[in-house]
């Protein structure tokens, strides 16, 4: 073989493989529009992206995990939902690139795609038999474009095995540009179609009670509004958010209930309009995640209406031997908190409203639990509607099937917000301040040391109670160089954080934060 007719030979092959990459890119934007249009119709949890992802989440390893929080923060679930997408694209080029030599292989690949769609979907919680529509109609229409496309760029006859002379380069341009729009249409219309489910209308027309117990005003002292500093109140739409759900549950107030069971004297179901008639508690109260690492934004202070979850559970008549409640959200996340934390007089709540307005959707709306104290991965479950008493030895939660603790009080922590790290400042009298939060136990202290040397006392903003954090500054008299500021708080019963670094897993980080500024 000539060197001429060779390098013909590989021009041939590789624009075959292009093609029929192609071919195999189209078919599964198609399998993927069609499926977001269906899933408009049964729910977005069939949605195949969404069920893969939902499945991907709960067998990520725990220090994967971990990394993507404090790497990505709140963009974690788009950078998987990307990869996820990238990953389907992959398979499509590959599945194309064989049914262009062989169609049987090629409508093969995507009944393999159809069955890994069809597993992600049954295996999530309260998953039904509508669920597998999105994957089962987006498979079907992709193997018809399949073979609309690969027929079109075939050199001879096509049958199962072997293709034959049609069309040519015109034919499969349109062919592929009806892929493309029926793809694009029916991704644009399922999108439209979704916002259905949206429960934002609903939240829109919910008026909440005044509340029976209102929370005492925060004194004057509480902000010392020192610009870059977190604020006293976190803001709802800057507060963090964790939790396993790439698309946001929707529920209508109209729909929800709550059901209490398990070992009680007597079941209780309410309704959201029963629950708003309950008498409502304000209180302010400091969440904080345990995936935070030391210094990280996973903590945010809020004040949350809600009906009192001890009264709900003595209503219901809690029985000797529970030990936990093991609480369940509509997405089927499952939360176990301790009976002895929920009832020892601390404001434990079922919050329907976060600093004056419903509870947003990302926040769990139209309920959720909020304990004081304890990490939120066994005490704050969203969108709830199922609280069962029952014991440790009996029912373990989603986290502790992991290995998280099954105990986790929030550790004693404190945060510098400024200077920010590596920031450049001018020599002379400088801020140091930040945050420190030791829930239900309260901040008696926070120091400040500079280069290892002295542990200095910074001034502590005015408390508004053991449940929330406490901002402080000091005011350093900064020498020019190179500078690493150090901060540790002490709590209110007179135990301060230890030095020592621990990682999030299994119950929480702990250690000093620190930053390097320079001065100039």
């Amino acid at each position: 073989m000539t060197r001429r007719s060779l390098l013909a030979t590989l021009r041939h092959r590789l624009a075959s493989a292009l093609t029929g990459a192609l071919c195999g890119l189209l078919a599964g934007a198609v399998a993927l529009g069609v499926a977001e249009l269906f899933s408009a119709i049964t729910g977005p949890q069939g949605s195949p992206v969404v069920a893969v992802g939902g499945v991907a989440i709960d067998l990520t390893p725990i220090p994967v995990k971990d990394f993507a929080i404090e790497h990505f923060g709140t963009h974690d679930k788009t950078i998987l939902i990307t990869g996820i997408l990238v990953l389907l694209a992959l398979f499509a080029a590959v599945i194309g690139m064989l049914g262009r030599r062989w169609l049987a292989a090629g409508l093969g690949g995507m009944a393999v795609f159809g069955v890994l769609g069809v597993g992600a979907a049954l295996s999530r919680p309260d998953a039904g038999p509508a669920d597998v529509a999105p994957t089962l109609a987006g498979v079907a229409v992709a193997m018809i474009t399949l073979v609309i496309l690969v027929r079109t760029v075939s050199d001879r006859k096509i049958t199962l095995r072997r293709p034959r002379p049609v069309a040519g380069r015109r034919a499969f341009l349109v062919a592929g540009a009806g892929a493309a729009v029926v793809a694009a249409a029916s991704y644009g219309a399922g999108d439209l179609l979704l916002r259905r489910f949206s429960a934002t209308t609903a939240r829109s027309q919910v008026r909440l009670p005044a509340a029976a117990r209102r929370a005492r005003t925060a004194p004057a002292g509480a902000e010392l509004k020192l610009p870059g500093l977190s604020s006293f109140y976190t803001p709802n739409s800057s507060f963090y958010r964790v939790d396993t759900d790439l698309v946001l549950p929707q529920v209508s107030p109209s729909d929800w209930t709550l059901s209490i069971g398990g070992m009680v004297e007597r079941e209780i179901e309410l309704s959201f309009d029963e629950l708003l008639r309950q008498p409502l508690i304000e209180a302010d109260i400091t969440l904080v995640c345990v995936s935070n690492e030391v210094g990280g934004p996973y903590a945010g202070n809020a004040r949350w209406l809600g009906a009192s979850l001890p009264g709900l559970l003595r209503r219901a008549g809690i029985k000797t031997g529970a030990d936990q409640v093991l609480s369940t959200a509509t997405d089927g996340m499952t939360i176990s908190t301790p009976v002895a934390a929920i009832m020892d007089g601390r404001n434990a709540l079922l919050a329907v409203g976060m600093n004056g307005q419903p509870l947003p959707i990302a926040h769990g709306f139209p309920a959720r639990m909020v304990v004081p104290g304890l990490y939120g991965y066994v005490s704050a479950t969203k969108w709830v509607t199922r609280l069962e008493v029952t014991t440790y030895a009996a029912r373990e939660a989603y986290w502790t099937k992991r290995g998280y603790a099954a105990q986790a009080p929030i550790k004693t922590e404190s945060r510098i917000d400024l200077p920010k790290p590596l920031a450049q400042v001018t020599a002379g009298r400088v801020p140091v301040a930040g945050v420190a939060w030791a829930p239900h136990r309260g901040i008696s202290a926070v120091e400040v040391s500079v280069d290892n040397g002295p542990w200095h006392r910074a001034r502590l903003a005015a408390a508004d109670g053991i449940d929330t954090w406490r901002q402080w500054v000091w005011a350093w008299d900064a020498d020019p160089g190179l500078h690493t500021l150090r901060v540790r708080a002490t709590d209110g019963t007179g135990t301060t954080q230890p030095s020592r670094r621990a990682q999030p897993f299994p119950n929480g980080a702990s250690g000093w934060d620190s930053t390097v500024v320079t001065v100039t």
